[in-house]
């Protein structure tokens, strides 16, 4: 499956139930500037899915729309089959959706454990009153979200800087937390945007151990400049080029398919 594929929407759903997420047709324009154009793409559940393409390809504004950062010009957005008119970012953790930046965007003022908290908000209990008046019910929904978080950071293997500010952790660790705190919230679909900038060798070896158990309980979305990862972990691949899709398909194909090479070489090729 290559660009014949590149039209699916949410019609490709495995099994004939709709894809965790999709759209179909979407276009968005900066200016003068076409960053998508009539790009549709779908994303299942259990998958990972990459997206990949050169610098200034549509990767970062494809998950905007994603994300509701920002609105397309044209086309629908679909979760779980449903129409999205308009989609919001604080709509995400109510549609079950988390996502993580390009650096790691963690609270400088607050632990580690205590920025994974503020992903888990939403199994909060109590509300502003409670806890402003110091209430026991407070005091024990405070504790299950600590220990929620505290499970997360045990989940990407930073559980022994929970404590630390982090200013005080390296980068790698930084990444660590910022992607703990999107999974505190239990997410069906995450987003995550280049998890592997910055990592060493070693720590992108377990990042794909983490990605493969992950893609058992939720649809993962992964935009990432290391190939090597994306081709080892990533059920389907959408390459995007001058804001256009170019390919979908298994990294085998993705991989053998000339347009795709060709973007990457900076060649023209005819869409």
């Amino acid at each position: 499956m290559t660009t014949a594929e590149t039209r699916s929407g949410s019609a490709a759903a495995a099994g004939g139930e709709p894809p965790a997420f999709a759209v179909d047709g979407v276009t968005v324009r900066f200016g003068g500037l076409t960053a998508m154009d009539d790009v549709s793409v779908d994303f299942r559940a259990g998958e990972i899915h990459g997206v990949i393409g050169p610098n200034g390809a549509g990767k970062t504004t494809l998950l905007n729309v994603c994300c509701g950062f920002q609105r397309p010009d044209a086309g629908v957005v679909r979760r779980a089959g449903r129409t999205l008119p308009a989609l919001a970012p604080h709509q995400l953790v109510g549609l079950g959706m988390a996502r993580t930046l390009q650096g790691v965007g963690l609270f400088r003022g607050l632990s580690a454990l205590e920025n994974v908290m503020v992903g888990a908000d939403r199994h909060r209990r109590t509300g502003f009153t409670a806890a402003l008046l110091a209430l026991p019910r407070a005091a024990r929904d405070r504790a299950a979200l600590a220990e929620r978080a505290h499970a997360a950071l045990e989940e990407v293997g930073a559980a022994p800087y929970a404590d630390r500010l982090p200013g005080s952790l390296p980068y790698p660790v930084q990444k660590r937390v910022a992607l703990a705190r999107a999974l505190a919230a239990d997410p069906e679909l995450i987003l995550l945007d280049e998890p592997a900038g910055g990592l060493g060798a070693d720590d992108i070896a377990a990042l794909e151990s983490l990605l493969r158990d992950l893609s058992s309980r939720m649809a993962v979305v992964l935009v990432e400049h290391h190939m090597d990862l994306v081709m080892a972990v990533c059920d389907r691949i959408t390459v995007l080029d001058f804001g256009r899709v170019i390919a979908v398909g298994d990294p085998a194909s993705v991989q053998a398919d000339p347009a795709v090479a060709a973007a990457y070489l900076g060649e023209e090729t005819s869409r």
